[in-house]
């Protein structure tokens, strides 16, 4: 039809952008009414929307226009029954956490936007009831990765002996490829693994992160580059959620300036180490240093 509502709309399966559709397939061809149907939070303007929906109103476009819209209510009909099967899935475990004691906390991620495959139920609480951690409360993961995570993993974490077990399991830790006594190579094993998978894409969330974890990744990705700074955060969101779900404590971000201060700490105390190790002391300069011409 050559509509260019996307240009103008971020997201055309919102409420405008269904009101608009489905009133083209009603019949309705008055641009401006069309675009008078906008929701009050879209930035683009009443003349901006009706511009972008010039095109070819032909009756068989329309047709297929009709039926994709049809096809799309039938399928999100069929993942709200999906949704309502997993609350009920959920609803059947055991509490492992009292919520009128010990209530969720509060969400880190207040105000923002839900993705769009979100379900329709409050399924953050139905996962700290189950499992007694918040683990929403860990930079980077969100309600969905948990629900990935624990529905591979299941709840009790004793099938995993260890930590190193655990990220062993993941492919995430340094391999081990030794022949004749040498190490050949320390590159991660190639695993296909969900949970790994998932802790890999919220790692890649945290490249904006203004948090301990962020700063870890852009530390990383400027040493290491992108891809093997992916796989450190993901081990380390690793190893933070083994924790968490073996002692069911909570996950308290320590924040970007106290990791840069233990950065700086441990650079310092390699630096003293190798003065040492070649006979020098290593003092600490008290004034700024003036400038030499």
């Amino acid at each position: 039809m050559n509509v260019q509502l996307h240009r103008v709309i971020s997201d055309i399966s919102g409420t405008t952008g269904l009101s608009i559709i489905r009133a083209i397939v009603a019949g309705e061809r008055g641009l401006h009414k069309l675009a008078a149907l906008k929701d009050f939070r879209i930035h683009a303007s009443t003349n901006e929307i009706a511009a972008a929906l010039e095109g070819d109103y032909r009756g068989e476009l329309v047709f297929v226009l009709a039926q994709e819209l049809q096809l799309y209510e039938v399928f999100q009909a069929q993942i709200a029954a999906c949704d309502v099967q997993i609350e009920q899935c959920l609803s059947q475990f055991a509490d492992q956490v009292d919520l009128t004691t010990s209530p969720l906390p509060p969400s880190k991620r207040r105000g923002k936007k839900q993705p769009g495959n979100a379900p329709n139920f409050d399924l953050r609480t139905h996962l700290y009831r189950i499992s007694g951690v918040d683990f929403t409360q860990i930079d980077g993961i969100g309600v969905l990765t948990v629900l990935t995570l624990l529905s591979e993993l299941g709840l009790d974490p004793s099938r995993f002996p260890s930590l190193k077990h655990f990220v062993s399991w993941l492919g995430l830790c340094p391999g081990s490829r030794i022949t004749g006594g040498k190490r050949k190579s320390s590159k991660t094993r190639q695993v296909a693994n969900r949970v790994a998978t998932a802790l890999r894409m919220a790692a890649q969330t945290l490249v904006r992160s203004h948090s301990a974890l962020g700063a870890f990744y852009r530390r990383m990705q400027a040493h290491l580059g992108a891809p093997k700074a992916i796989t450190a955060t993901a081990h380390k969101l690793a190893r933070i959620f083994y924790h968490l779900w073996t002692s069911g404590d909570a996950f308290v971000d320590p924040g970007i300036h106290a990791y840069e201060q233990q950065y700086q700490e441990r650079v310092v105390k390699n630096l003293k180490k190798k003065a040492s190790a070649l006979g020098f002391d290593l003092i600490p300069q008290t004034t700024s240093p003036e400038c030499v011409s």
